[in-house]
Parts: structure tokens; C-alpha cells; sequence
């Protein structure tokens, strides 16, 4: 070789001077530039880099041997994989004081994790989030999908879909998939399309719409941070420079659109086309409909002038027509009242929320003259199922209303409740509820919204059968949460410090009221934070040590000489597979320092190479092992047969378009 026949010192200048003109062979250029760069990265350990090979020394080799030690664990679930960060991060801890061995990273270098940008970032993310859920955001959405959409699965999808992209390039994929599970429960139940139609077309595009900014993934938000740690070994000439918040737009618009485009030509040929419980009721409402006999749809139906029921109160209608459906709302005089009093009347253009079998609801609306308006308007946010639903309700024996006819307690009136039936040990009360006098030990199954039966909780009168999940949503704080949200963008912009931005966005969701600060420590995912922040250490190690530049070296060699984007194309299919087997986080922190490494190794942008491993890391569709498919395998009934029939052909065109474009447009 050249430094073997010339000496170091005129292999150094002749690459200089002679390389770049192409005296040398491809190669040789490889070999010298691998070398050249090793003797800047690691003057300390690397005196053998301008040898003909790397040589591995003891910090590398343990290094290395922790690196293989975290992939096993990841890939077989030895533990969980936030336990499998801090075993590793707290070995590597132990390893660094071992005598007789070179520190491989000093107790500040252990913990820097900890209070990385990275990992401040993604605190403020989840408490930005989880306000923006706080106001019911999501419930709107549903309303809007509904509206827009009607019930065509060719309309409602793709919207469904964009929506979703939208919201994950601006939160935590996984918090958008958690707020969008009962969204897309909501839409099947009313339109009739099986959950499993729409579920994994809505995941796929959150992960998608993840990529347009450098907060929508945990990834992208990691990116920056490693550049920053990279370029401390880089020499001035090759330092790289920190992405913007919407750097990686273009990749996010085309990924998405990608998606978008493949669900709506080809989601019906790929997409599992029966319901797996082959019914879309929820297993509450299954449960009700077993137990009681209670089912149907929710509809909204407006009195006419000529029906027989105009000035009647509503028990006076229960009482005299059998076949009433239940009526669980009511809107008179612009106000909304659920449940509606038994005293109140009807009159003409009353309308009213209904439940029953819809083929039932239909005849009685056009026996009594009601004219059906289908799915719930006026009562579409009072009647969702994220506000109020169908509960059970004992009567304990020490309850004061034990002895007390119904009619006198006035329960819709004082307590919120709509009685549907009464189940005691010897009968069923479907009607004429009024003068029925309770016993210890009835169940009345009720309508109510979950903030009144979560208030039956603390009343001694009562014992609340059903898990009630309720959660104050604030409607009013809509407009703050929004300020603060995009006031978090803009400081971005404006400052270019992604941590300090969204905690003030965060802080200000705090101060508004929002939240309160416990729910924004609750919001915040502890097992994500310690995953990252263990994690961190290693991808440092990696890179300080210069196992990165080992395995860059190793891998160059056996791949040989090829053009760079062969090379980045090799770098984003072995990202896509450390993400299959691995987190998505472990991947990005122990790719990129290799990626730089092989980047400033073959004369290709490095900050491109960094970027290509943290967007394909984000390409998880064959397998359900990306927190977002197995959060909607379970709901969505989906086996790993559906996602690799699927995910395949996402995997292909999400490689292809992703190198696309960040070679023709970044």
C-alpha cells in the first residue's frame, strides 16, 4: 500500500493532492479516506489509522460487545426495552472504571442523556399533546370526519388518513395513535365499515406524517443532538449543521401522500375485508346487548306538527306508546337537555336523540309522524361515546332511596341518569318506571354522560358497577392550548432551540389552565424518557471509542467500491431492519455515528447520511413491533400476516420515495 512503500507522511500529502485528480485507484481512495479520516476522528487511540487496517483495541472490542448485547435484547425481548437501556447504560458505566482499561466515557459523558435536548424535547412534546387532547380536540375531529366523509369508506379513509398525518407531524406518533383509536371506533361504529378496513391505513399514516418535521418522531428529534455530538469529532472543514423544525417537510409531504395514494388505490385489495369480531359494536356494548337486550343506533328524529305526541310529556309518551325507542336527548327552546326530564313537553320541532334498532325507530317515526334526520346533529357532541354512554347502577342495602318509588327520587332530573331497564332477581323492568319502588340489590342499567355517573361514585346512595374512564375535557381552554402550541413552533423558529421552545409551550399550557402541572407530569411517558436517555450514552460510546469507525471500515471493505448512493441506499436498508428488530430510538443512536463515519469516509455528505438512518428508522410496517402497530393490532384484529401483506409494499415505496427525495429536493 501507499504508506507501507512512501511513509505516512507522503501517503497524507499524495491523498491531498493527488486523490481527488484520480491517480488513485477507487480503492485506494477508500482505504486512504477511511484512514484520514480515523487520524482526525481519534488522534488519541487511532496512532494505527494510517496502517492498513483499523485495529480493534480493548475499549472497541467492549464496546462492540455492548452494542451486540443491546440488539439481543431488543430483538428478543429479553426485558423491557427501557430495563435493556439502563442495564447497558449502567454496564458501560461499570466498564469505564474497570483498571488498566481506558475510560470509555467520563461520568458527565454517562449521564448526558439525561438532559439532552433530545429527550427535553420529547417531555415537552407529550405535555403539549396531552393538553391539546385535554380540550376534546379529537372529538371534533371525528364530528368533522363524519360530516365531510358521510359514510363512503372511499371518502371517509383518506380523509381520516390526511388528518392523521397532519396531526403526528406535530405530536408523538404514539400519542396520536392513542387519541385516534377511539376516533376511528366512533366513525366504524356509525358508518358500519369494519375497524379493521380503517384502523391500519390511519396507523400507517401517522408514522408517515411523522417525517415533515423534526419534532414529529422521536427520531428526528434525536437527529439534531447527534449531529451535535458527531461534529466534536469531525474536523472544522466537515462540521454539521442542525436541522430546521421543517427541514424534512418535503420528505414528510411525499411519504405521506404515498400513503395516502397506495390506501386509496390499492387498500381495497390489501386491506382484511371482514370485521374480525364480525360485528362493530364495542365489547361494552356487547356486554349491554347480551345481559339486557340493549342495542341499536343513536338517532336524531324532529317532532312534526302532525304527530299525536305534540304537547305530551315525555313519561306520558314512555307510558302510553310501547314501542317508544329510549329518548336520551332532547333540544327545545336552543337548549340541549340530556337526559331530557320526564315533565318535559313536546312540542312541535322538538327533536330528540334516540336509541334503538334503526329499522324500529324508522316505522315508530313514520306511524307518529317524527321526521328521521339519521345520525345525531344537534347531539352529536353530547351523544359521543367519549362523553357519555350506557352504565349499571346497584342499590346498596343501606341506600336511602331503597322503599322509594322512582318517580319520587326524579333520577334524570337530580342524578343525570336515563333508567333503560331494572334488573332485580325474579324480573326485568323495561317500562313504567315511575311508581316501581326500589329494593336492595336492583340494578338500574342507565343512560348518563360519564361526568355525572362518575359523580354517583362518591354518592353512598349508589354503587357504580361500570369502569367509569371519565375525564374532564376543558372545550373552553380550545384557543389557549392552541396559542401555546403554535407559540412553541414559532420560539423554534425564532431561537432554534427545539427543548426551550417546547417547554415554554408546555409551561404555558400550565399557567393557562390547560392542565394542571400533575396531569402534565402524568402525560409525560417515563419509559420513553429513560429509553432515550440510557440509550444516548451508547450511541457516544460508539461513536468516541471508534467501533463506528471499525465497523464503517469493515463495511466498506466488504462492500466494496460502489457509487454514494448505493452506499446510502445499503445505510437505509439496514436501518429499516435494525428497526424491525429493535427501537426505533436504539436504532437512530447506534446508526448515525456509523453513517457519518461511512459518509465522510467515501466523500459523501454526512449530515445526508445521519438524516437517511433517521428516516428510515421510522420505516416499521412489515412487523407490528413499532409502538404504533402494536397499539393497533389488538382493536384492529390484525395478525402479522396482515402487516407483512400490507407493510410490504409500504416498506418498498416508503425506501424508494424517502432516498428520492432527499437526493432531489433536500
Amino acid at each position: 500500500m501507499l504508506d507501507a512503500d512512501y511513509g505516512p507522511a507522503f501517503a497524507h500529502e499524495f491523498m491531498h493532492h493527488d486523490v481527488i485528480n484520480g491517480i488513485l485507484p477507487p480503492t485506494h481512495k477508500l482505504l486512504l479516506a477511511t484512514r484520514q479520516v480515523a487520524f482526525h476522528l481519534h488522534p488519541p487511540r487511532c496512532r494505527t489509522a494510517m496502517t492498513e487496517t483499523v485495529v480493534l483495541t480493548v475499549e472497541m472490542a467492549l464496546v462492540l460487545c455492548l452494542l451486540a448485547a443491546t440488539v439481543y435484547l431488543f430483538a428478543f425481548s429479553v426485558v423491557r426495552v427501557d430495563v435493556a437501556a439502563l442495564i447497558i447504560m449502567v454496564t458501560l458505566g461499570l466498564v469505564s472504571k474497570v483498571p488498566g482499561i481506558e475510560p470509555i466515557l467520563s461520568l458527565k459523558e454517562l449521564f448526558a442523556g439525561f438532559s439532552s435536548n433530545a429527550v427535553i424535547s420529547i417531555i415537552g412534546v407529550m405535555i403539549i399533546g396531552r393538553g391539546l387532547d385535554k380540550t376534546g380536540l379529537m372529538g371534533r375531529l371525528a364530528q368533522l370526519i363524519l360530516s365531510m366523509g358521510g359514510k363512503s369508506e372511499r371518502r371517509i379513509s383518506p380523509i381520516m388518513n390526511a388528518i392523521a398525518a397532519l396531526a403526528s407531524s406535530f405530536m408523538q406518533n404514539i400519542g396520536v395513535a392513542a387519541l385516534f383509536l377511539p376516533v376511528v371506533s366512533r366513525v366504524s361504529a356509525r358508518t358500519g365499515i369494519p375497524i379493521s378496513r380503517l384502523l391500519m391505513p390511519v396507523g400507517f399514516c401517522i408514522i408517515l406524517g411523522g417525517t415533515a418535521t423534526m419534532i414529529g418522531s422521536s427520531p428526528l428529534i434525536l437527529l439534531n443532538d447527534l449531529l451535535l455530538s458527531s461534529n466534536r469529532q469531525l474536523p472544522e472543514s466537515m462540521q454539521m449543521e442542525s436541522f430546521g423544525l421543517f427541514a424534512v417537510l418535503p420528505i414528510g409531504i411525499a411519504l405521506s401522500l404515498t400513503g395516502l395514494l397506495y390506501f386509496f388505490l390499492a387498500g381495497r385489495f390489501v386491506m382484511p375485508k371482514v370485521d374480525p369480531d364480525n360485528n362493530r359494536t364495542s365489547r361494552t356494548d356487547d356486554y349491554f346487548k347480551r345481559l339486557y337486550g340493549i342495542s341499536g343506533e343513536l338517532l336524531e328524529a324532529q317532532v312534526t306538527v302532525d304527530s299525536p305526541m305534540v304537547g305530551m310529556s315525555i313519561h306520558q309518551v314512555e307510558e302510553a306508546y310501547d314501542k317508544t325507542p329510549f329518548m336520551l336527548a332532547l333540544y327545545s327552546g336552543d337548549v340541549i337537555k340530556v337526559p331530557p326530564d320526564r315533565e318535559e313537553t313536546i312540542w312541535v320541532n322538538t327533536r330528540l336523540g334516540l336509541l334503538g334498532d334503526r329499522e324500529e325507530v324508522e316505522a315508530f317515526c313514520k306511524e307518529y309522524h317524527w321526521t328521521l334526520k339519521g345520525e345525531p346533529d344537534r347531539f352529536a357532541k353530547v351523544l359521543n361515546a367519549q362523553y357519555s354512554g350506557i352504565g349499571e347502577v346497584v342499590i346498596p342495602p343501606a341506600s336511602t332511596l331503597v322503599g322509594r318509588a322512582i318517580g319520587d327520587i326524579k333520577p334524570r332530573r337530580n342524578f343525570g341518569a336515563n333508567i333503560m331497564q331494572i334488573y332485580r332477581a325474579d324480573q326485568i323492568i323495561s317500562r313504567g318506571f315511575r311508581d316501581t319502588v326500589l329494593r336492595a340489590g336492583d340494578t338500574l342499567v342507565v343512560h348518563s354522560s360519564w361526568k355525572d355517573l362518575n359523580k354517583l361514585k362518591s354518592n353512598r346512595d349508589f354503587v357504580v358497577a361500570t369502569d367509569v374512564k371519565y375525564e374532564d375535557i376543558r372545550t373552553h381552554k380550545l384557543r389557549p392550548a392552541i396559542f401555546f402550541f403554535v407559540t412553541s413552533l414559532l420560539l423554534f423558529l425564532l431561537t432554534d432551540t427545539l427543548s426551550i421552545s417546547l417547554l415554554a409551550g408546555a409551561l404555558g399550557m400550565v399557567l393557562s389552565g390547560v392542565l394542571t402541572i400533575d396531569e402534565a407530569y402524568d402525560a409525560v411517558s417515563l419509559q420513553t424518557v429513560f429509553l432515550l436517555a440510557c440509550l444516548i450514552p451508547l450511541g457516544i460510546a460508539v461513536d468516541h471509542s471508534g467501533a463506528a469507525l471499525w465497523i464503517a471500515h469493515h463495511l466498506l471493505e466488504v462492500i466494496g467500491d460502489v457509487p454514494i448512493w448505493v452506499m446510502q441506499t445499503v445505510i437505509a436498508g439496514l436501518a429499516t431492519f435494525f428497526t424491525l428488530v429493535m427501537s426505533n430510538i436504539g436504532a437512530t443512536v447506534l446508526l448515525v455515528p456509523l453513517a457519518v463515519n461511512i459518509a465522510v469516509s467515501i466523500g459523501a455528505d454526512p449530515a445526508m447520511f445521519a438524516l437517511t438512518v433517521a428516516i428510515s428508522t421510522s420505516n416499521a410496517f412489515l412487523i407490528p413491533t413499532n409502538q404504533v402497530n402494536a397499539l393497533i393490532m389488538g382493536p384492529g384484529g390484525y395478525s402479522v400476516a396482515d402487516f407483512m401483506r400490507v407493510g410490504g409494499i409500504m416498506t418498498v415505496l416508503y425506501l424508494i420515495v424517502s432516498l428520492l427525495v432527499m437526493n432531489l429536493f433536500m
